[in-house]
């Protein structure tokens, strides 16, 4: 096995000290341009990498983040995640990436994990754990950026979503269609995502006078098979339902699916609106009305945020919030 190259190789090389190999490296000011170039010529003809251990020590940094998702396999946080990762390898750093498969115990295990890595900070994603010992977990981080979360009392810079605003328009549209008795897929009960888009439907529920209704509401897992189970126990308790706001993609392709199942017809008996606008929501039959997240952009803004946090510049703003935007199709279209 061939040698790995040292610093100590390259100086040598050059006709340097380490320390000026080390400036190069590091891109410091004590170097003249001559210098400078000589050695990253003989860093690229050799093939040195620098070592990412002693650089940690050298600067107290590892080049490294932690990313905290619910579930991977959502194709919102897998977006989210390239957002994040494409920025965050333009920049110099490595992304490390915990899934929780959406457990609250398994997120605190996830930041303690990361904490023992030593990463430069943390970005946390649909964060379903609540209480004092999420807190606990982050005062180990001297960088953390939230992903529609914001934690009351405890100003985390946080990348949002207007989760309200967009469920109120998806509703108003529903409404406008003719449909008045519209339920709710609310998805997981612990969701900040999911309360916001509760408050929303409200807002439209109540500005046009009708019926708020508990009985018309479910929490369900949010994927494909929990949407489909809680579409069928809501379709079952209530017939008359004619329209269902789902809290994402999935849950409204199960719903879709249970529809067909009971031979309700999708929008003429029932209107389905999702949100996110993950692919499937153009692929499914009928296509899928749904308010659009920009996902990839919510990464991008979250991986600035924490970078800027690490290295100690003043943030533009606490919270970045992004407007969803409502885009229409088959399963409940826009009005002739």
């Amino acid at each position: 096995m061939a040698r790995r190259v040292t610093i100590s190789d390259v100086a040598k090389l050059a006709g340097v000290s380490h320390q000026t190999v080390s400036r190069v490296i590091n891109n410091k000011a004590e170097v003249s341009p001559e210098t400078r170039e000589k050695v990253l010529a003989i860093i690229e003809r050799t093939g040195y990498r620098p070592s990412g251990l002693a650089r940690g020590l050298a600067t107290s940094r590892t080049a490294t983040i932690g990313m905290v998702v619910p579930d991977i396999s959502n194709p919102f946080f897998s977006d989210l995640a390239k957002g994040i990762e494409n920025t965050a390898h333009d920049r110099g750093y490595s992304v490390f990436l915990c899934n929780t498969n959406e457990n609250p115990q398994r997120e605190l295990d996830a930041l303690y994990s990361l904490e023992q890595k030593q990463v430069d900070g943390v970005i946390l994603g649909g964060l379903r754990q609540q209480g004092p010992e999420l807190l606990k977990a982050l005062e180990h981080f001297s960088a953390v950026v939230l992903v529609n979360r914001i934690i009351e009392n405890h100003p985390f810079p946080a990348v949002m979503n207007n989760d309200r605003r967009g469920a109120k328009e998806a509703v108003q549209h529903l409404i406008q269609l003719g449909r008045a008795r519209i339920g709710m897929l609310l998805g997981p009960d612990f969701s900040y995502s999911g309360v916001c888009r509760q408050l929303g439907y409200a807002d439209a529920l109540s500005q046009a006078r009708l019926s708020f209704e508990e009985s018309w509401q479910v929490h369900c897992p949010p994927t494909v098979p929990g949407g489909a189970d809680a579409a069928t126990q809501l379709l079952a308790q209530h017939p008359r339902l004619d329209a269902l706001f789902c809290y994402n993609d999935l849950v409204a392709v199960g719903a879709i699916q249970a529809c067909k199942a009971l031979g309700r017809r999708v929008p003429d008996d029932v209107a389905i609106i999702g949100f996110d606008d993950i692919y499937l929501a153009s692929l499914v039959t009928p296509s899928l009305s749904t308010c659009r997240i920009p996902r990839s952009e919510m990464g991008e803004q979250a991986i600035s945020l924490l970078l800027k946090q690490i290295d100690g510049e003043q943030l533009p703003a606490p919270v970045i919030s992004m407007t969803p935007e409502l885009i229409l199709r088959e399963s409940a279209p826009a009005i002739d």
